[in-house]
């Protein structure tokens, strides 16, 4: 069945579960047994379902636990006063900061040109190769020393990436951030380019509750 996800931040979570019953009927709450992270499974009379997952792993709900105790067992442990260090970075460009309670505190975003890749072949490939890749070598660092002051001014507590997958992880593993790179994550974000706006919008959702939304089933 398709599946789609949303964001919805802890104090939007009960509006969001009356407009679920709304539309899929009168609807049940149980653990997700595949998960062992906290996440609730919310089933509709109509077969919809949906997987409510914290930002960072919780402890699961008391064996029995069920409706309400399972919910606020759920949003109990998402700390939303935590200070988020924010990592956006994309092939030419980055948005770096600090938030809290989805506000950005500080921040620096900044571009860096790194070419595409060519089609060329022979010599001239492997120039444009070894020149694209020194970019994103100046890229990395330059996020790297960004994203470094200003978590060592107002330390996170966790991390939100985002953006390239790579650049980011190549990001977090330079030596400036090594004080920061064991630090919890929440889901990758994937973002157009770091722009300021950007970078707004991800400090708003790092720690809203991840919903993957399954159809019902459809008549054969």
């Amino acid at each position: 069945m398709p599946a789609r996800s949303v964001l919805v931040e802890v104090q939007r979570l009960d509006g969001w579960l009356a407009r679920f019953g709304e539309r899929n009927g009168s609807y049940s709450l149980h653990p997700e047994a595949e998960k062992r992270d906290g996440s609730v499974r919310v089933t509709g009379a109509n077969g919809c379902t949906a997987v409510l997952s914290p930002p960072l792993p919780g402890a699961p709900a008391p064996a029995g636990a069920g409706g309400e105790n399972l919910l606020r067992a759920l949003v109990s442990g998402v700390d939303v006063s935590a200070v988020v260090g924010l990592l956006l970075v994309r092939r030419g460009g980055y948005s770096v900061g600090v938030a809290q309670a989805g506000a950005v505190l500080s921040s620096k975003t900044g571009t860096r040109y790194v070419q595409g890749r060519t089609a060329a072949g022979g010599w001239s490939q492997q120039r444009f190769a070894r020149r694209r890749a020194n970019q994103a070598d100046a890229l990395v660092e330059e996020t790297a020393a960004r994203a470094a002051a200003l978590y060592a001014a107002e330390p996170p507590s966790c991390l939100q990436l985002g953006g390239d997958r790579a650049l980011a992880t190549s990001t977090l593993g330079e030596p400036v951030l090594a004080p920061y790179a064991g630090l919890p994550q929440v889901p990758f974000l994937t973002v157009p380019d770091p722009r300021f706006a950007v970078l707004k919008e991800a400090a708003r959702s790092a720690l809203s509750i991840r919903i993957t939304v399954t159809d019902p089933p459809t008549e054969p």
